[in-house]
């Protein structure tokens, strides 16, 4: 007899993680082992466990009891993890891992670097364009960070396809931005995937076999600067 599953206990047994503590445990100095570990100590608390054993933790990881305390040791050192005391429904002490420290730190630094990223694009296109940006174009940057709510890094690389293409406006900038929006393009990864083929479809087969002017202030195609 097959047995039934139901959707939505399955559903409802799902752990929410965040995605930046996906892609930036590595700048916190973590290790996939350490990553499972925190989820698994996530996991217990949801399962109102708010301070599991170093043997309770072990148990489900392919670390042993020893080594799954010296990773516990290391997250607290490092300010990742703390243990607090609370009071249970008796009015008695009780102790509790808390990955509030590590929260903290994850999505404090995320503001950090968005906000030091959106500070400096007005840097970026007033060294691209060769003097100090007017008050519209300043509105401008703006209203694609706030209205449109647009990445910086995104604006960046609507800055350096203009450079590419020789038509270094805010009018030009817009309508690659706009475009960009249209097609569902969100990432500076895609809109480098999307230049490349842009690029690739309006070059001739002669400047196909041409090399590529490296002179531009901003090689972006490249990656990254």
């Amino acid at each position: 007899m097959t047995k039934y599953v139901s959707f939505q206990q399955i559903i409802k047994d799902q752990l929410n993680v965040p995605v930046q503590l996906l892609t930036s445990y590595v700048k916190l100095g973590l290790t996939e082992t350490d990553m499972v570990l925190i989820l698994q100590i996530h996991r217990f608390a949801l399962e109102n466990n708010n301070f599991p054993t170093p043997d309770e933790l072990s148990a489900h990881l392919s670390i042993d009891e020893k080594e799954c305390a010296n990773i516990l040791r290391k997250l607290i050192q490092k300010d990742l993890l703390l243990i607090e005391q609370l009071k249970n429904s008796k009015n008695q002490l009780t102790e509790a891992y808390s990955l509030n420290p590590l929260w903290e730190k994850l999505f404090k630094e995320e503001e950090v670097e968005e906000r030091h990223e959106d500070g400096t694009i007005f840097i970026l296109f007033e060294q691209e364009f060769g003097r100090p940006l007017s008050p519209f174009e300043i509105e401008t940057i703006n209203t694609w960070l706030d209205q449109d709510e647009l990445p910086a890094s995104l604006i960046k690389a609507g800055l350096r396809e203009s450079v590419l293409m020789g038509k270094l406006n805010f009018k030009y900038i817009d309508r690659i931005l706009r475009e960009w929006k249209k097609k569902g393009i969100h990432t500076v990864e895609q809109a480098r995937e999307a230049s490349k083929s842009f690029h690739s479809a309006t070059r001739g087969p002669k400047e196909q076999t041409k090399k590529r002017d490296t002179s531009f202030y901003y090689n972006w195609l490249e990656g990254e600067d």
